[in-house]
């Protein structure tokens, strides 16, 4: 019995270390993340990012509203800074997951944290985590749910 055990913990090594050899050995996702000079919490975010395997440019704007115009970001789902990612929007204090999760559905337009929920990624106020949805849009501008948290 000893020997099938010893075996069943050596593959079982084996497969964490052939599995994160490969989350590691994959190509950082490319990001463009605009906001304004003045906004700490968009710096956060894109710590965020980085920590969750992202290679973030960021651009400083001077005029946000501008921008999220011409990419198509509805005023209703806006919050402080605007992402572009594979020429979709990112909207706000979305976590890293959603918008990985978000890449293979090409019907989805953008997605966005509307306001700045406490607790979102770049929003962290200690033990203080409001409820929050992350909206997507997709090509008809029909919105819905992606997901919730917490």
């Amino acid at each position: 019995m000893k020997p099938l055990l010893e075996s069943i913990a050596l593959a079982a090594s084996l497969f964490v270390v052939t599995f994160s050899t490969v989350l590691h050995a994959a190509d950082p996702v490319a990001i463009d993340v605009y906001r304004d000079p003045n906004c700490g919490c968009c710096k956060a975010w894109i710590a965020h990012l980085e920590d969750n395997g992202f290679n973030v440019t960021d651009h400083v704007e001077n005029n946000m509203s501008a921008l999220k115009s011409k990419l198509g970001v509805p005023q209703e789902l806006a919050s402080c800074h605007t992402a572009v990612l594979d020429g979709r929007f990112i909207e706000g204090h979305v976590p890293a997951a959603d918008i990985l999760a978000m890449r293979p559905q090409p019907d989805i337009i953008g997605l966005a944290v509307p306001g700045m929920p406490a607790g979102s990624p770049g929003m962290e106020m200690g033990d203080r985590v409001d409820a929050y949805d992350v909206i997507s849009l997709d090509q008809n501008n029909d919105t819905s749910v992606f997901s919730s948290y917490p």
